[in-house]
């Protein structure tokens, strides 16, 4: 019998999930957790095989929790089960020692077979994630956009000008003018529009922020 966390601040997801799941006759619902502090708490208290891991709750996120998981309990798999698929999110799991990332639009038979590769300690990765990871190690070093040029189209993205962009992060207008044209070559485009679009496609923005 596989042993299973569910950690989701969404009580209805959490509900329906719990359903789904327990109609498999080797998965055991052990606990619910509507936040990383409640989710060790209870790893602590239940030994789950897996936690099925939402990325953004309130306090200690997703992806803080799975380290500190995966930190004081090695034996225990962390399977994230999120709605984002940014190369951020994605890479901030999978550093913090999740063993999948799967989207919430998996269907269910697909995300029991994935409980239970987890559980064997296979890893596991939905196809758009996959994908994401395959073309971000293809990128050389050199192509990626660097912290200031992310940030710099964030504020792009919000509508703001050089002139205000400047302001914001205390630098000179001409800086962001060569942070964006920096950005450009990078992302293959020729102005800010195409550059917003080419960043939220490619998960480097994030378009719920």
């Amino acid at each position: 019998m596989i042993r299973v966390l569910l950690v989701d601040d969404h009580p209805v997801v959490r509900v329906g999930l719990r359903g789904m799941l327990e109609s498999a006759d080797d998965l055991r619902v052990v606990g619910e957790a509507g936040s990383g502090d409640e989710a060790l708490v209870l790893v602590a208290a239940v030994h789950p095989d897996v936690v099925l891991m939402d990325l953004r709750m309130p306090g200690t996120d997703g992806a803080t929790a799975t380290a500190r998981i995966v930190e004081r309990f090695p034996q225990t798999r962390v399977l994230v089960l999120t709605t984002y698929d940014t190369d951020a999110d994605i890479l901030r799991a999978i550093e913090a020692g999740a063993t999948g990332y799967l989207l919430k639009d998996t269907p269910i038979g697909a995300l029991v077979e994935a409980i239970r590769a987890a559980a064997r300690g296979e890893t596991v990765l939905a196809p758009p994630v996959a994908a994401r990871l395959v073309i971000r190690m293809r990128t050389p070093a050199g192509e990626q956009l660097t912290p200031r040029e992310i940030q710099v189209l964030a504020l792009v993205a919000r509508g703001l000008s050089n002139a205000e962009i400047g302001r914001e992060l205390y630098i000179g207008e001409a800086t962001v003018k060569t942070h964006l044209l920096r950005a450009f070559a990078k992302l293959g485009v020729n102005d800010r529009t195409a550059a917003v679009t080419a960043a939220l496609a490619r998960g480097i923005l994030d378009p719920f922020r």
